[in-house]
C-alpha cells in the first residue's frame, strides 16, 4: 500500500503538515516494500490552485491513501472522485502517523475544509 503524507520535512521523524495544498513535501510510504519517496509539493508556491496542483501530483503517484490535516474544496473534489481515502491527522511525527494508520486509529475525512484562496 502506498500512503502519501503531507509533511514539513523529508525525514520519517519530521512533523506532518496539516496543510495539503501548501505543504512543503509529500512523503510517499510503501508499506509493503518499505520504500519512501519524497516529493517537493509543486503547489506550495502557486498564487492559486495549490490544492488542485498538489492533488494531481499525489494522484500521479498512484497512492492508495492520503494523510493530511484537511483538504480544500477543489482538492477534496478531485481526490474524492479518484476513490482514494483521505485520513485526518494532527501535526505529529510521520512515524507516529504511520503507526496510527496501521492500528486503524485515524479518522477518514468525509468533507472538505474551507477554501483558502492563496493563503
Amino acid at each position: 500500500m502506498k500512503i502519501a503524507i503531507s509533511a514539513h520535512g523529508v525525514e520519517v521523524e519530521s512533523l506532518s503538515d496539516v496543510r495539503f495544498g501548501r505543504c512543503r513535501y509529500f512523503q510517499i510510504h510503501d508499506t509493503e516494500g518499505g520504500e519512501i519517496k519524497i516529493l517537493e509539493n509543486k503547489g506550495q508556491f502557486s498564487g492559486g490552485g495549490a490544492g488542485i496542483a498538489a492533488a494531481q501530483q499525489v494522484l500521479d503517484e498512484n497512492v492508495d491513501a492520503i494523510i493530511t490535516g484537511s483538504l480544500g474544496p477543489n482538492a477534496f473534489k478531485i481526490i474524492n472522485k479518484s476513490g482514494i481515502k483521505v485520513y485526518k491527522c494532527e501535526s505529529i511525527a510521520v512515524s507516529s502517523i504511520l503507526g496510527k494508520f496501521e492500528k486503524d486509529e485515524l479518522k477518514e475525512l468525509t468533507q472538505s475544509g474551507p477554501a483558502h484562496h492563496g493563503i
